[in-house]
């Protein structure tokens, strides 16, 4: 099957697809939900153990760095001994290191319990992904990824705000209760309405050489890495709105939390109403065009975000190009997974953590990148989204290949 292929795999029954959407987009809003929900509690956490701020960033690497290591890991091992063990394993893990995190008297406690966390929700990140090419192949399974935008596509954006909220209510080991509480739920959900999707024929051995090769054949791949890459860049574009919008439209144009809140939260809706028409257009045209389009609309809106910036443009002029932007993400993520997933059925997770992997590895870059600009002006963020989205379209056009 080619990466563009509009051939449809038998799909579940509508009540399973709901099912499968609902728990795969949970799993798929660990990453999300764990590090930017409790981003609003670090100047209370500092003082609470008595750490300096730099000793406290390090509990957000110490999960980058595991939930990085977590997928490279779990990926290929789900390729070995099908999805549900080491799916429900890490889910298990996850939440006992939630409640970890939660008692953590120490800052240093703390970094290791968001290590062992990440590596929980590695596993329901990773392997969500690969459950979804198990299931579907061609613009079903493009379909299925529009259809998580409903769930996974407000994570990052909404995960702020619950953090605050929550913050309100109690202190900040109340935001690791709420993610104990999630990762409890979708453990149980997971066990007793996701079959095991991969059955023992199509699974692959699980030997390190045999894993490395794996992964140096996936790098190999010119349209594999070209698709992962474009959704890497888009993803980094998303960390520096997240990271930085909050300062930019507050403290250099001067909204409210009230009226930041509604921007914010009409970004959000944006990323899934354009996954939803994305999923409706899918089979008419191309995941591949559907993708260059949903690129190009990034690109386009970067270098609006960066114009209205630098030329201190009304707000407006900032907002328009900020939607087309944001909401971009919900067409160029479904489309970037399906096609990079649709040539590697048999290596379903060892991809799943490629994509995974350099996602939060390029998405990482974003936060420092933004903050070396400093916080009184628009032009950091807007030059970094703009960036970024354009390398995104360069990317996507230089190495992924036509098919017939």
């Amino acid at each position: 099957m080619t990466a563009t292929a509009s051939t449809t795999a038998t799909a579940p029954a509508a009540p399973k697809t709901l099912r499968y959407a609902l728990i795969l987009g949970g799993l798929s809003a660990f990453a999300p939900l764990s590090i930017d929900m409790y981003l609003p509690a670090l100047p209370r956490m500092a003082d609470d153990l008595h750490s300096a701020d730099a000793t406290l960033q390090l509990t957000l690497t110490a999960f980058i760095v595991g939930l990085a290591v977590g997928q490279l890991v779990l990926g290929p091992i789900s390729d070995a001994v099908g999805r549900r063990k080491p799916l429900l394993a890490g889910l298990a893990v996850y939440a006992v290191s939630s409640v970890l995190c939660a008692v953590s008297p120490s800052v240093e406690l703390l970094i290791a319990a968001r290590m062992l966390e990440a590596l929980g929700a590695a596993a329901g990140i990773v392997i969500a992904r690969a459950i979804v090419r198990d299931l579907y192949s061609g613009t079903a399974m493009t379909k299925f990824f529009s259809m998580l935008m409903l769930v996974s596509g407000l994570a990052p954006i909404l995960a702020p705000v619950l953090g605050g909220q929550v913050l309100r209510l109690t202190s900040w080991r109340g935001v690791f209760v709420v993610l104990t509480v999630f990762g409890a739920l979708l453990l149980l959900a997971t066990a007793l309405a996701l079959p095991e999707p991969l059955p023992p024929e199509r699974r692959s051995p699980n030997r390190l050489g045999a894993t490395l090769r794996t992964y140096g054949r996936l790098l190999a791949d010119r349209s594999f890495l070209g698709y992962a890459l474009a959704g890497g860049l888009m993803f980094a574009g998303l960390f520096a709105y997240v990271s930085a919008s909050s300062f930019v439209l507050q403290e250099v144009y001067g909204l409210s939390p009230q009226d930041f809140s509604l921007v914010f939260g009409g970004n959000g809706i944006g990323i899934v109403l354009a996954g939803q028409l994305n999923g409706r257009l899918v089979g008419r045209f191309a995941e591949r065009t559907l993708l260059a389009v949903g690129l190009t609309a990034s690109a386009v809106g970067g270098l609006g975000v960066l114009a209205a910036a630098v030329f201190s443009l009304p707000l407006v002029a900032l907002l328009v190009p900020l939607v087309l932007l944001v909401s971009s993400i919900g067409m160029v993520m479904p489309n970037a997974s399906s096609l990079a997933l649709a040539e590697h059925p048999h290596s379903a997770g060892a991809a799943s953590a490629l994509l995974g992997v350099l996602q939060f590895v390029i998405g990482g870059l974003a936060t420092p990148l933004v903050s070396i600009g400093g916080a009184s002006s628009a032009v950091p963020m807007g030059t970094v989204m703009a960036c970024f989205a354009v390398a995104a379209l360069v990317i996507f056009r230089t190495l992924t290949r036509r098919t017939a």
